[in-house]
């Protein structure tokens, strides 16, 4: 049922999903970095901070977070890891598709900026007051504890991003340190374990940082297990065949009854034949739950 429902859904949205998105987000990532090199002080400016969003006006914040890099502390680091994310980030939406591959990054965007409100909502409860140091803004409450909501940040999106590569390819090999190869489901297992370590010793801002961050990723598991572990040899299949059924020339072999679309004009369209019309009528995703029924001709004046 989970399914058909989310089936559902990608018919009624899926045209709205932003293909190449790793590319878009990596640029995001190289505008920060610039920001970072002209003028560091202005990234205090961009952070996700709940008190500055709804006491300041600043609603700005709420988007311009995704700007920040995970790290910009090193230019050919930042360039590798740009180059690493958007290669496992493209595998993966050829693997999943758009649509999921969105819903994915989306949802851990979203959630992200639910758990600093949630975050920020307990350290009103608590008597929050500011503590300025430097150019960052901490948030001092009544038990001691220090809130620093630059920690909701594009790292735990990464971390989710490669989590979710390797569940999905979990017997590629990559280079640790560009000498080492190693399967990435053991990177993943020890990425896993380190994140569980920094729950347990962080205390509940860090339960909620990274576990706001990283809940797409259990969505993921729990909604998608059909759609994981596949191999590369699978995904190269997949994409070659999709590639060769794309610039095939001649008769299209799909068309609408009702807008007339084929395959050769929106090779993301699916297309499926209604049990319910008399005769062979197939429709888009789009017109296949909107459409009329076409009845027999005996019950068309009914």
């Amino acid at each position: 049922m989970g399914s058909n429902f989310s089936s559902k859904f990608e018919r009624k949205f899926g045209k709205y999903a932003i293909p190449n998105i790793s590319l878009y987000l990596i640029i995001c990532y190289a505008v920060g970095f610039l920001i970072s090199l002209i003028n560091s002080d202005f990234l205090g400016y961009l952070t996700l901070d709940p008190f500055k969003i709804f006491f300041h006006g600043q609603v700005w914040r709420l988007v311009t977070w995704i700007l920040i890099p995970p790290s910009s502390s090193n230019l050919f680091f930042m360039l590798i890891m740009l180059v690493f994310y958007y290669s496992i980030g493209t595998q993966l939406e050829r693997t999943w598709g758009t649509y999921r591959y969105n819903l994915y990054l989306f949802l851990g965007m979203l959630f992200t900026i639910v758990g600093s409100i949630l975050l920020f909502l307990y350290a009103l409860v608590m008597g929050a007051k500011p503590l300025i140091m430097g150019t960052e803004t901490f948030y001092s409450l009544s038990n001691g504890v220090l809130i620093y909501f630059g920690a909701f940040s594009t790292y735990y999106i990464n971390m989710s991003i490669f989590l979710a590569y390797a569940a999905t390819f979990p017997e590629m090999q990559v280079l640790l340190m560009f000498i080492i190869p190693i399967k990435v489901k053991w990177l993943g297992i020890v990425y896993g374990a380190m994140l569980v370590f920094e729950c347990l010793t962080g205390g509940l801002v860090n339960w909620v940082v990274i576990g706001s961050s990283l809940l797409n990723f259990v969505v993921f598991f729990l909604t998608s297990r059909n759609h994981i572990h596949m191999s590369p040899k699978q995904m190269k299949r997949r994409h070659d065949f999709k590639r060769q059924t794309q610039s095939a020339a001649g008769v299209t072999k799909h068309k609408c009854a009702i807008c007339g679309r084929t395959e050769k004009d929106d090779p993301t369209l699916e297309f499926r034949f209604c049990s319910k019309c008399f005769g062979n009528y197939e429709y888009c995703q789009y017109h296949l739950y909107t459409h009329e029924h076409v009845r027999p001709p005996h019950e068309a004046g009914r």
